[in-house]
């Protein structure tokens, strides 16, 4: 009976350990968040004692301190790495490039392509001293990978020097790729039984056949903050927030807004933390709002008001400065976000004032102002009717009947009345 439940065991245990295939799909701007995803994926796979890691990759680029850190986890990983430019009509430009070089295995689907990764620094006048530097350092970065993956390095550096791209045929001619393939299934077959070099020198065959793909999804907390970095998506919610807490802080004790404006600040600095932010906009869109409250309270004829709009379209764009269109927020988003939100938050501002400046007008306070009349003779006190009532009344001067009085103030079932034209 022991030996039985041993053996089970046993069977068990092989079956949990039973090294499978692990796919994992970035079809996204290379970011933090794709780093860490990428990270998670081969350290299952290093645990679960896995055959083969595929990185199907469709990006138009992104951040290259995370793609260094990607790079760095896919030629210290321990499990072969498959980088796969899938489907058709997909590419992997820009930072996407230096990943698919550094795979163990580089394919590529039929109509996609690669390459341009020239270093850019959209929004930063840099000297030519240091745009030579970046460009120098990042040309020896994709040639130091090249060079120990075998594959082309001239071909592999000219795509950082002259922002050149590779069609998936012209990149396997030029032999910065391995395989044309035109799905998973193919491209697994086709390395099934492969020698592959390592890039420590060692050489590993892969053995395939038999072995389950399981898809390696993104945690709820990495989509949400893959969501939430697309710079468009935190320009609009740190924008939406801050309306928000404007309106709290204009209407006391609504609640609502204030939670809500302070969560979606919350979630947009999390993403701004993480993207290459220039803070300095953050004045130009504090600027914004100052410009709304003076609209509402000066008559400038839509001059502060449009000064705002633009203040909070010029601290949009200029908030995130990304090296690609992807990681900057788009003039239509700012434009879109900033002229509903300035004409909202000049109405809220004057309904507030207007309404500190409007007369209380009920209770005995909505008293005082009021014209009435003299109904008998006031010399130190008599009577006067107003507010459609007859009032006792008090006077510091001699008032006939019939004469026009203002209610001054009020005392109790008295009101106090002066002589008015």
């Amino acid at each position: 009976m022991h030996r039985a439940l041993l053996l089970l065991a046993l069977l068990l245990a092989a079956s949990f350990a039973h090294a499978n295939i692990l796919h994992v799909v970035v079809d996204d701007v290379i970011h933090p968040v794709s780093d860490e995803y990428i990270g998670r994926a081969l350290d299952r796979a290093k645990q679960e004692n896995a055959k083969l890691v595929v990185l199907e990759l469709r990006t138009p680029g992104g951040m290259l301190t995370s793609t260094r850190s990607i790079v760095e986890k896919i030629v210290r990983s321990q499990v072969p790495v498959v980088v796969y430019v899938s489907p058709s009509g997909a590419r992997a430009a820009s930072a996407g490039f230096f990943i698919l070089i550094a795979a163990d295995i580089a394919a590529m689907a039929p109509g996609t392509n690669t390459g341009a990764s020239h270093p850019v620094t959209l929004g930063r006048e840099e000297s030519e001293i240091m745009m030579k530097k970046a460009r120098n350092d990042t040309a020896a970065f994709i040639r130091s990978i090249a060079q120990r993956r075998g594959r082309n390095v001239a071909a592999a550096e000219s795509a950082v020097n002259d922002a050149r791209s590779f069609s998936e045929d012209e990149a396997l001619q030029q032999k910065v790729i391995d395989v044309v393939a035109p799905d998973l299934g193919s491209l697994l077959r086709w390395a099934d039984g492969r020698t592959i070099r390592r890039f420590n020198g060692t050489t590993v065959k892969l053995q395939l056949t038999g072995e389950t793909v399981t898809k390696v999804e993104l945690t709820p907390r990495q989509k949400l903050l893959s969501w939430i970095m697309d710079p468009n998506v935190a320009f609009i919610l740190m924008s939406l927030g801050m309306l928000a807490v404007w309106a709290e802080f204009n209407h006391p004790g609504a609640i609502l807004p204030g939670v809500v404006g302070l969560i979606a600040i919350i979630l947009a600095v999390i993403a701004l933390n993480l993207l290459p932010t220039r803070f300095a906009a953050f004045a130009l869109i504090l600027a914004a709002f100052v410009l709304f409250a003076l609209e509402a309270k000066f008559t400038s004829y839509g001059v502060l008001g449009a000064g705002g709009v633009v203040c909070l379209v010029l601290g949009g764009v200029m908030l995130v400065d990304g090296p690609i269109p992807e990681l900057r927020v788009s003039l239509a988003t700012a434009l879109a976000v900033s002229v509903p939100i300035g004409i909202i938050a000049v109405f809220l501002m004057a309904l507030v004032l207007r309404a500190r400046k409007h007369r209380v007008s009920t209770g005995t306070e909505g008293m005082i102002g009021e014209i009435g009349v003299a109904r008998t003779a006031i010399d130190g006190a008599g009577k006067v009717f107003v507010h459609g009532e007859l009032w006792n009344a008090r006077s510091r001067d001699s008032i006939e009947p019939g004469a026009r009085v203002r209610v001054a103030a009020v005392d109790g079932l008295h009101v106090v009345v002066e002589r008015t034209e």
